[in-house]
């Protein structure tokens, strides 16, 4: 079945499905701690990580459990890093512009990015949201002058357990679509690395919520970021 048709013909079941996951699935919080800090020894390196609730920890108790501490412990053993979280439960693509748009121009090395899901969930067209996602990297270059932005893929949506069938399938599929076109204008993008997040399939590496990362995927999802990052900085400074 074609997704639009799907959409034409399961609306009003999706739209039951979807009201009902929001009863049921228990609301974790974002995790506690500093969303500002520096850490480490050697190379100084300015980090900003910009995402949705995944971003801001939920799932795990702590921000140095989260994607950012994570990150950064990964790095701290051959970089200064100044680092920043800039992230919301609920945050759009479009959500993430307006903030920046509004945030005092400052300075990054590094960004990551981590923000798509609520745009599967408000079913955001694929155009539109590529469209959004390229004006975010502008107005990292541009604003905040830099140099190299890491970009999280969707995770799979598609295995979600907190989702039913058929809603679980129709935002999976939607996820995929997305993520496709997203490794797609990233891979056209010198400055950009795009991060795989279907590695993370496991259930068992979830937060009891069935819908956020658990600490096991946060350390792979932290690990697999400060790498790419990294080899972007060797790569940099043996052009130098």
């Amino acid at each position: 079945m074609g997704y639009q048709i799907a959409t034409a013909a399961l609306g009003p079941l999706l739209i039951w499905q979807g009201r009902g996951v929001r009863r049921r699935t228990p609301r974790l919080p974002e995790a506690a701690g500093d969303r500002t800090g520096v850490a480490g020894n050697g190379h100084a390196l300015r980090l900003v990580v910009l995402g949705d609730s995944s971003a801001a920890g939920v799932g795990v108790q702590t921000q140095a459990q989260a994607l950012v501490g994570q990150t950064v412990g990964a790095l701290a053993g051959r970089y200064r890093v100044s680092w920043e979280l800039v992230a919301a439960t609920g945050m759009t693509t479009r959500g993430m512009i307006m903030q920046l748009e509004r945030r005092p121009a400052d300075r990054y090395d590094i960004a990551l990015t981590a923000l798509g899901v609520n745009d599967v969930t408000r079913r955001r067209p694929v155009t539109t949201w590529l469209a959004e996602q390229r004006n975010l990297w502008d107005i990292l270059r541009t604003r905040f002058g830099t140099s190299r932005i890491i970009v999280s893929g969707l995770p799979p949506v598609h295995v979600f357990p907190a989702l039913p069938q058929p809603l679980r399938w129709y935002l999976g599929a939607h996820a995929k679509r997305l993520d496709r076109a997203l490794r797609r204008i990233v891979a056209g993008e010198p400055d950009c690395h795009f991060v795989d997040l279907h590695q993370l399939k496991d259930r068992s590496a979830m937060a009891a919520d069935g819908f956020h990362p658990g600490a096991d995927a946060y350390t792979w999802w932290g690990r697999t970021v400060a790498a790419a990052i990294d080899h972007g900085m060797r790569y940099a400074r043996d052009d130098l």
